[in-house]
């Protein structure tokens, strides 16, 4: 690793920071810029990802060339292929005239594609076919275009969990992680998150002609506890916050409080997977809308134990002889499972088997009851992960009175993939 060359990059570019993971990063970036390698940053939201890509383009054969960022998640799906690849007039409603497309402009140059995990399937297509032969075809035509373009594509997407879900092309991840670089979140980060808190305050104070803010020995310390979920981005936006509306320039723990900075390693703060390692993954989501939707099923058996303590006194008080047979209505069928499922008579004979609490179980298993003697159909009614993401979906739409913006803040997605998700479920809120 070249310490001196790593330096004079983090000076030009001023980068902050002398942690190990950093120092990689941009290690891997010098070495691989003066290739045509296709480059994938993988990172989490805030980490800093969009430096990567200007670095390898300022020290490639193609920095006298253009260079363009592209954020792929900010770009409407039905006009994302046009944006990429062009369109010539009269192609779709509303294109007037033609239009090159950045592949087109950027000939020669390289094209940074931030949130490349975004991208619709058909768009990946027709990524990959440019990467491997450097073909294009602009939207209404069928002329076929060459281009030699640099590609650099980013991601805070757990690619391999996206792949297993269908949502991305294999091929185009393997055409893109040519060579991949992680960049640590900046809770692994250490002591440049006191170096990076410095840097901002100095930067704010000579913007707004402000005394700049200082740390504490307990504020330092606490800096250093938490989890930091939005990263660099974050942690400018704190130092912006209190440089402005606090009167104090020296800032205590306490302050620090005030502004949500908590001490997560022990209060429990929000520790979010880091997506370097494509093997991890986070299920807070999950567990989450599990834990919402077990409950939701746990309040739904009280009430049918409760139903069926009352028949079962009703059936009491009212016992059937040989001239009234019992009717499935008046009594319903409770079996206990040995694995905490239930099995509940319908109507027509059949059982449907459900799950629910182990505390519940004990209570069923007593009230066991058998209608007759027919041969019973078990329908089992598994709760997929879709099922859950439907219901929290729905929820979360009405919740906020069908706004997808509000909707996709909360759930902590893209306002493309909630619409991506409204129309697979069939949501119309």
């Amino acid at each position: 690793m070249d310490t001196s060359n790593i330096q004079q990059i983090k000076q030009r570019y001023g980068i902050v920071g002398n942690s190990d993971g950093l120092n990689r990063a941009l290690d891997i970036a010098i070495q691989v810029a003066p290739t045509d390698l296709s480059v994938l940053i993988i990172g989490e939201s805030g980490v800093g990802k969009e430096v990567l890509p200007r670095v390898i383009h300022d020290n490639s054969a193609r920095k006298h060339s253009k260079y363009f960022a592209i954020n792929c998640g900010s770009i409407p799906e039905g006009t994302i292929d046009s944006e990429l690849f062009g369109h010539s007039k009269g192609a779709f409603t509303g294109a007037v005239s033609e239009r090159e497309g950045y592949f087109g402009a950027a000939n020669k140059g390289t094209l940074f594609l931030d949130e490349v995990g975004e991208l619709p399937i058909a768009t990946q297509a027709r990524l990959l076919r440019v990467l491997e032969t450097g073909e294009y075809i602009r939207v209404g035509e069928s002329e076929v275009r060459k281009t030699d373009v640099r590609i650099v594509a980013a991601t805070n997407v757990n690619m391999q969990k996206a792949i297993r879900e269908g949502r991305f092309r294999e091929d185009l991840f393997y055409r893109l992680n040519t060579i991949p670089i992680s960049l640590p979140p900046l809770r692994e980060r250490g002591r440049d998150i006191e170096m990076l808190f410095r840097k901002f305050a100095i930067e704010i104070s000579e913007k707004y002609r402000r005394e700049p803010i200082r740390l504490t020995p307990d504020a330092r310390d606490l800096l250093m506890a938490y989890k930091w979920p939005g990263n660099i981005r974050q942690l400018r936006n704190l130092t912006e916050q209190i440089s402005i509306i606090s009167s104090e320039r020296e800032i205590t723990s306490e302050i620090l409080k005030q502004y949500g900075v908590t001490d997560d390693s022990t209060e429990g703060g929000l520790v979010l997977t880091n997506t370097g390692s494509t093997n991890q993954h986070s299920y807070e989501n999950e567990r989450e809308l599990l834990f919402h939707l077990l409950t939701k099923i746990g309040n739904e058996m009280k009430d049918l134990k409760d139903y069926v303590r009352s028949n079962i006194g009703n059936m009491q008080h009212h016992p059937t002889s040989e001239n009234t047979p019992a009717r499935h209505d008046d009594i319903m069928n409770v079996e206990a499972l040995s694995d905490n499922r239930y099995t509940f008579g319908t109507d027509d004979g059949m059982k449907i088997t459900t799950m629910s609490q182990p505390h519940v179980a004990s209570q069923a298993q007593k009230q066991r009851r058998f209608v007759d003697s027919e041969p019973e159909t078990i329908i089992e009614s598994p709760l997929t992960i879709k099922d859950v993401e439907k219901l929290k979906i729905s929820d979360t739409l009405q919740r906020n009175n069908g706004s997808r913006r509000n909707t996709s803040i909360e759930l902590g997605i893209s306002e493309r993939t909630l619409y991506r998700k409204i129309k697979e479920y069939g949501l119309d809120i």
